[in-house]
């Protein structure tokens, strides 16, 4: 699936603070390499007292135009030698570089090394109008500042088509009632007093393995696994402090029984086309669902109320609107 909009233009304002943050310095240090080009000694010297001034940098190095190293990598540490020589033509930075370019930053990638997410900045050296060679620097995202905002999950429908095996296979399986299944009505009305009452604010049902995975607003970074005892007992409540609704939540609170009564009505829907998951964040408004088929579907609350039974199952196999389309 491709990277949203949004999220891309999150990474690219994040990427424009970097490429501000080290163009003009690796103008200044190429200029410095010029007087020095053809001596590696002199070269390491030069990159060695200038690798500082690139900000949050970890690797800086010298390439001839056929993008051959013709100095030692500079690290905090010192000089990396080994590295001289050491052909990068067909590193990402370098088959990014155009005929032509001034500077390039690359997109991400991953660190031969250690693995690890780096970007790479390149700035090509001219000598009197003549490409001599490229400065290269490496950077360890891990080292970077964080400049953009913070990435927020869009609100519009998103579909995700499952395991193909599964999918080709839809017509002939049949649901299974599970013990949720048969105590639907009190696992209902177990997760909405949850929800309501006692600080959930992310739950998960799985119908089929007849449990929930259940996030509360108190303790958000640790998750809870309720089975079926718990889910059928409404005893399981008391386990959990009486709490207000949260004012950051931005799914009205009637909506949350309205929403759990409509995934039991998808999950009994059809012996065929059934739910095997269904979520719902009531801080960001919305829910999750997994189909027999394993397609996924995510969408607002307002948008899922919106559908009927109808609409998941009539068009099943034939139209972009249905659970498996």
């Amino acid at each position: 699936m491709k990277i949203d909009a949004a999220m891309r233009e999150n990474i690219n304002g994040h990427r424009a603070s970097i490429e501000n943050m080290v163009r003009e310095p690796m103008r200044r240090l190429t200029d410095m390499c010029i007087p020095v080009w053809r001596d590696r000694t002199l070269l390491d010297g030069v990159l060695l007292a200038g690798f500082h001034t690139i900000p949050h940098c970890k690797f800086v190095y010298a390439m001839a135009p056929n993008s051959v190293q013709i100095s030692s990598n500079v690290a905090h540490h010192g000089l990396i030698e080994s590295d001289f020589r050491r052909d990068r033509s067909q590193r990402p930075y370098m088959l990014a570089m155009q005929p032509g370019d001034t500077f390039r930053l690359s997109e991400s990638y991953i660190s031969i090394r250690e693995r690890r997410p780096s970007i790479t900045a390149v700035h090509a050296i001219v000598n009197q109008g003549r490409l001599i060679g490229f400065l290269g620097a490496d950077f360890d995202l891990r080292s970077l500042p964080f400049s953009a905002p913070l990435y927020e999950e869009p609100k519009t429908w998103r579909q995700l088509k499952g395991d193909p095996s599964i999918r080709g296979g839809l017509f002939q399986q049949t649901r299974t009632e599970s013990l949720v299944d048969q105590n639907i009505e009190t696992v209902t009305a177990v997760m909405t007093e949850l929800f309501v009452d006692r600080g959930l604010f992310h739950g998960k049902i799985h119908f089929a393995s007849s449990r929930a995975t259940v996030w509360f607003y108190d303790d958000p970074y640790r998750y809870r696994i309720l089975g079926i005892e718990a889910l059928t007992d409404p005893d399981i409540c008391m386990a959990f402090p009486r709490r207000d609704y949260p004012e950051e939540a931005s799914t009205p609170i009637g909506y949350v029984r309205e929403t759990l009564q409509v995934f039991r009505e998808l999950r009994l829907m059809d012996d065929t086309l059934y739910l095997r998951a269904g979520s719902l964040n009531v801080i960001n408004n919305m829910v999750g669902l997994t189909f027999s088929c394993d397609g996924s579907h995510y969408m607002s609350v307002d948008e899922f109320l919106d559908k009927d039974v109808a609409f998941w199952i009539g068009e099943a196999g034939s139209n972009d609107g249905s659970a498996c389309a």
